[in-house]
């Protein structure tokens, strides 16, 4: 069996620059990805033939992002008990609070982890997609936890500038 990884999938080739912030976090961790673009609406058959394929060669989480309508996470959390989750696009006249309803509200049963809207939700994905993973992964656990001191480290480095620059003033 290959290494497993996480498949990201997006409802149009316009949802990647935004997406691409899920990479990136991804890459960052060294975890194995697909990525490949399939809709709820235009091409069912072919998302739940994906789906399936994904799941029997080891796919853990998948990312699913998608706007306006954004069935893309339900319908994949329809086919697999693996971990979803879902990133709305901030398209469309309403920006992204359609496809935050529409990814979000998932009868019972069927769940769908849903991020904020738009990149920083896609890094977040990424992020948690790293998070889920880790729970069966020690050496990514550690990577995880390393990632979150850094981070603390810049808003810590962040704050002592702040207070000498008021200090200065």
């Amino acid at each position: 069996m290959s290494k497993p990884f996480v498949a990201v999938l997006m409802g149009s080739d316009s949802d990647l620059p935004t997406m691409q912030a899920t990479l990136d976090v991804l890459k960052t961790f060294n975890i194995q990805f697909e990525a490949k673009v399939t809709s709820a609406h235009r091409t069912p058959a072919a998302t739940h033939a994906y789906v399936t394929d994904a799941e029997a060669r080891g796919c853990k989480v998948f990312i699913c992002a998608a706007g306006l309508a954004a069935h893309l996470a339900g319908a994949v959390a329809g086919i697999t008990t693996r971990p979803v989750i879902g990133v709305p696009i901030d398209c469309g006249p309403l920006q992204g609070h359609d496809a935050l309803l529409s990814t979000v509200m998932m009868p019972g049963g069927v769940p769908v982890a849903t991020v904020a809207i738009g990149s920083a939700g896609a890094k977040n994905a990424g992020y948690l997609a790293a998070q889920m993973l880790a729970v069966a992964d020690d050496v990514l656990a550690l990577k995880v936890k390393e990632e979150r001191a850094i981070s603390a480290e810049a808003v810590q480095a962040k704050d002592a500038k702040l207070q000498e620059k008021l200090a200065n003033a």
